[in-house]
């Protein structure tokens, strides 16, 4: 599994070093690129910037070399039969990682990034400070990010694969949030009798509250409304 993290420091190595405590690899075991040299700056300082380093390490390659070369054999398989799959959710992951970092380097966001997959899902979580920039009103930047990052993974794979994007946990505590929203609705709608609109939400937003709510008995929920004020609606459902 591949994890990739953002380091900062008054030089490379330093930023490197930091790195690579954190992986828990050495410098043979990781890719290691320069995102920003850095410089001292002038007079007390003043205009120093930091030097940035990405560095990645792959915990199953580095597993795979450190295995003893006396045991390969003739049966060494190497992923070219047809039903081998891996390859391309992998290039798709490492197309989205770089993407969505250099996407926050761009606007001054450093932190680290870890990301993984399952099955076709890609997981990148990005933690750090000064996030809100990624974030956006709302949401409203990270799910452009999100989008983009997306075409860009489904752009190295032939199979369809979905990222899940989260900044500085927003999109999980939005999530919360949004199932407790909808669980006072839904208590609404069990003491009145009568349909409730929720909020106005997002497309991602107005799914997780249609899935939250499918298995709950006694209401089934519909979208209402044009961008960027649609909302959800939760009705009562007729007795039988």
């Amino acid at each position: 599994m591949e994890k990739t993290v953002i380091k900062t420091g008054a030089t490379v190595d330093e930023a490197i070093e930091a790195a690579l405590s954190e992986l828990g690899c050495t410098k043979e075991q990781a890719t290691i690129e320069v995102v920003e040299e850095g410089t001292e700056g002038g007079f007390l300082g003043l205009g120093r910037k930091d030097a940035e380093v990405k560095v990645t390490f792959n915990s199953d390659d580095a597993g795979e070399s450190a295995a003893p070369a006396a045991e390969a054999d003739d049966d060494t398989y190497f992923g070219d039969d047809e039903n081998f799959e891996g390859d391309a959710v992998s290039e798709a992951e490492d197309a989205a990682a770089n993407f969505v970092a250099e996407v926050l380097s761009g606007i001054g966001i450093h932190g680290n990034m870890d990301s993984y997959r399952e099955d076709d899902t890609i997981y990148i979580s990005v933690t750090g400070s000064d996030c809100g920039a990624a974030i956006g009103r709302h949401g409203e930047t990270l799910e452009a990010i999100s989008y983009m990052t997306n075409l860009i993974a489904n752009k190295h794979s032939e199979q369809r694969v979905h990222v899940y994007l989260d900044v500085g946990g927003y999109r999980k505590h939005r999530e919360q949030v949004i199932k407790g929203l909808a669980d006072k609705a839904v208590s609404k709608v069990r003491r009145s009798g009568r349909k409730v609109m929720m909020e106005a939400m997002s497309p991602a937003e107005r799914r997780i509250v249609h899935s939250y709510l499918q298995d709950v008995p006694g209401v089934s929920t519909h979208s209402e409304g044009t961008e960027p004020n649609r909302c959800v609606v939760v009705t009562p459902e007729e007795k039988k």
